[in-house]
């Protein structure tokens, strides 16, 4: 049985990746191009995602004729909106952190469960549903993560059953994902061949999804802050504001990781040279599909 024909009340999580949007296109596919009334498609925006991102949603669902369901966590529930009003100053997030009165960080990484997953619950939980598939877009080639979801999925605590087809249909990043977005195109910012959708995500792996998120390498959060000026503001106001005003934040919950703040490696860049091998991080293949990895591994929703 082809593994993309999706049994609703089904949600189809799209974080905004390659990833994912390569499996929205092969569960359409299978639908030949119209999903059933019982399965939706939803993207949670946290506001700090990069605009690429949000170009890149509303491109899937206008050139598949998909509706894509777009939300934003709120500190009532979450409010649905559209690519041109959707927030791109970080609204949610602050929103968030401003009602915890900490930040999250590598181990306590509520912004995933809270700006995503319970979002996308209550979403679920609005349309009458008690109980549903959800659908996202692990891989065959990130074991270990499809494996600690099966064990999710057999501890039967959630409302809803993960599924995975990309895992079960044995594909992978480096075998189908990047071919069908990329094709020939070793940069998917300077093209030397045509593009086989004739669009795509137009980002490397390493700038990912969430514009500074404190999951990628301190080498590649460098590399972003000196190629992108202004870009850790937010973050660093994040940081200073916890600071100053939190009573209730350990010294762990005033960064976004222990290590060092954003200040640090505003400070970092600043006074050193660009380095060839800031990148070099087993992890960073992974940071552009923010929602995916995480959310398995965070707080329950």
């Amino acid at each position: 049985m082809n593994p993309y024909l999706i049994t609703g009340p089904a949600l189809i999580s799209f974080s905004g990746g390659r990833t994912s949007a390569f499996m929205l296109h092969e569960i359409l596919k299978a639908y030949d191009g119209k999903l059933p009334d019982d399965v939706v498609v939803v993207f949670a925006n946290t506001g700090k995602e990069r605009e690429e991102t949000l170009r890149f949603v509303h491109e899937c669902g206008s050139r598949w004729n998909v509706k894509i369901h777009w939300l934003e966590y709120t500190a009532d529930g979450y409010d649905e909106v559209g690519f041109n009003s959707a927030a791109r100053l970080g609204e949610p997030f602050k929103a968030l952190i401003d009602k915890k009165g900490y930040l999250p960080n590598a181990v306590t990484r509520f912004c995933t469960s809270e700006l995503k997953v319970r979002v996308m619950k209550q979403f679920c939980l609005n349309l009458g549903w008690t109980h549903w598939t959800n659908v996202i877009g692990l891989r065959y080639d990130e074991g270990h993560r499809v494996l600690k979801q099966l064990a999710a999925n057999d501890a039967r605590k959630e409302r809803w059953t993960t599924s995975m087809p990309m895992a079960k249909a044995h594909h992978t990043k480096r075998g189908h994902v990047l071919p069908f977005w990329l094709g020939e195109n070793a940069d998917p910012i300077n093209l030397t061949h045509d593009l086989p959708q004739g669009f795509d995500l137009g980002i490397r792996d390493y700038e990912g999804n969430c514009d500074l998120c404190m999951l990628k390498s301190r080498g590649a959060l460098k590399r972003l802050i000196r190629d992108n000026p202004g870009i850790s503001d937010w973050w660093q106001e994040r940081e200073a504001s916890i600071t100053m005003r939190s009573a209730k934040a350990t010294e762990a919950g005033r960064r976004f990781t222990t290590e060092y703040s954003y200040a640090d490696l505003e400070r970092e860049v600043a006074a050193q040279p660009f380095m060839p091998g800031l990148l070099d991080d087993e992890n960073y293949e992974f940071d552009v599909e923010c929602g995916l990895h995480c959310a398995p591994e965070s707080e329950a929703a």
